[in-house]
């Protein structure tokens, strides 16, 4: 969300957001939250004023009294009634305004960073830079969930009859490489210097609103009936909500917290060949990384967290590259956003295992999150990045160790995570 201050004094840079974004049927958002402002602070005004010539009458009211003017002071009682209902009245107004601005600020886009490329969706994002060298092997790969059964490490037909579709039992060798995948990618993030932790898996829906966009809410969130509480799509949403209502003093920071968690997500509107198995699924587990840190340090932050998941895939012999999200493909709340792409030999291309955002202060405005330091109280600004989300990195290992004779290898830097094996079979 948007300091109303910024928004009220520079409009059209607002609005070039919004076009930039290519969501215009928002633009009529900002000239009516400049509408709205204007009736508040006319109606905070109108309030200050009535509550000093209120205040003005009542004194009188005494001295009237003592003097035996019993009349007068009715009358100035009676004036005092009517400013009392009028400041009732406009305080009525008052919260319908500061509602009303509310529901549209958090509606209208983050300002985007500079950097960021200009376009409509995914299609245009922009490679960055890529690591390792991409291989085809001269044998077939099979899709990964095939892979997985050759080791009868899946059951998506029990799944199926449990939950429905997008669920799935990982068993034996493929289970136990996905734990070891996690607990490997927590270890990682701990010798780096992060705080590990396990959050909570539910949240309450101020916290949910405090750290995504409504559309994001709406594709992704699963309520509980009947409760105030939500199933996290991501560790980064409770991680972020324990600041909520906090002021941090300017020493303590930064906070570098690594996460693990089960993750739920509908995943409305996932259509596509690539969607089959364990690709675009209800419930997975994931390793995660947030930041909250000085608003001067974000980039710095920004840079060294998608890093860490590069060195990470690459620690496992998995080549990756990195795009730079466009304007576009960019949610509300974020400023700039790199996703990690690993490298599949079946597919002879790249694809999607991790994101890593630059939200500003768009979080901690919403969640309250402030610092104080030299420079007085301020907004954080919060980062956040995957480590890794198994099982959909588990495609990216499986493809990429896969031997000529069926077994997967099983790189160095994993092996004390798997009982010292340096493949499976």
């Amino acid at each position: 969300m948007l300091d109303i201050k910024f928004l009220r004094e520079n409009p059209e840079i607002v609005k070039q957001n919004i076009r930039n974004k290519f969501q215009d049927r928002k633009l009529p958002l900002v000239d009516e939250v400049i509408e709205l402002d204007k009736r508040n602070r006319e109606i905070k005004q109108e309030v200050e004023a009535l509550r000093a010539e209120r205040n003005k009458l009542s004194k009188q009211i005494g001295g009237l009294m003592a003097q035996g003017k019993k009349d007068e002071a009715q009358a100035v009682k009676e004036k005092v009634a009517a400013s009392a209902g009028r400041i009732d009245t406009l305080s009525e107004e008052e919260k319908d305004v500061e509602a009303k601005i509310k529901e549209r600020m958090m509606v209208i886009p983050n300002i985007i960073d500079p950097s960021v490329p200009i376009g409509r969706d995914d299609s245009e994002n922009v490679e960055v830079q890529k690591y390792g060298e991409p291989v085809v092997p001269d044998f077939e790969i099979p899709y990964h969930t095939e892979i997985m059964e050759k080791f009868n490490g899946i059951d998506l037909d029990s799944a199926r009859r449990v939950a429905g579709n997008g669920f799935y039992y990982l068993m034996g060798d493929i289970a136990r490489l996905h734990s070891a995948v996690i607990s490997y990618a927590r270890d990682f993030m701990i010798d780096r210097g992060f705080t590990y932790c396990v959050p909570p898996f539910m949240i309450r829906s101020d916290v949910v609103t405090g750290v995504m966009s409504f559309e994001e809410m709406d594709a992704m969130m699963y309520k509980i009936e009947g409760e105030d509480l939500y199933l996290i799509g991501t560790s980064e949403h409770s991680m972020i909500g324990k600041f909520i209502d906090t002021i941090i003093p300017a020493e303590k920071l930064p906070y570098t917290l690594t996460s693990y968690s089960p993750c739920f997500r509908k995943e409305k509107g996932a259509h596509g060949i690539e969607e089959r198995g364990v690709y675009r699924i209800h419930q997975f587990e994931k390793q995660e990384m947030i930041v909250v840190c000085e608003p001067e340090d974000s980039m710095m932050w920004f840079n060294k967290l998608w890093q860490n998941t590069v060195d990470l895939f690459r620690s496992l012999d998995i080549p990756v590259r990195t795009l730079e999200c466009c304007s576009g493909d960019l949610a509300d709340l974020k400023v700039k956003s790199i996703d990690v792409e690993a490298w599949s030999p079946r597919q002879k291309k790249y694809f999607e295992v991790g994101s890593c955002s630059n939200l500003g202060d768009a979080q901690a405005r919403r969640l309250r999150i402030r610092i104080v330091g030299d420079k007085g109280k301020y907004f954080a600004h919060t980062l956040n990045n995957t480590v890794v989300a198994p099982p959909r990195m588990l495609i990216a290992f499986l493809e990429n160790n896969l031997q000529a004779d069926g077994s997967v290898r099983i790189p160095e830097a994993l092996r004390p995570y798997m009982g010292g094996k340096s493949e499976i079979r």
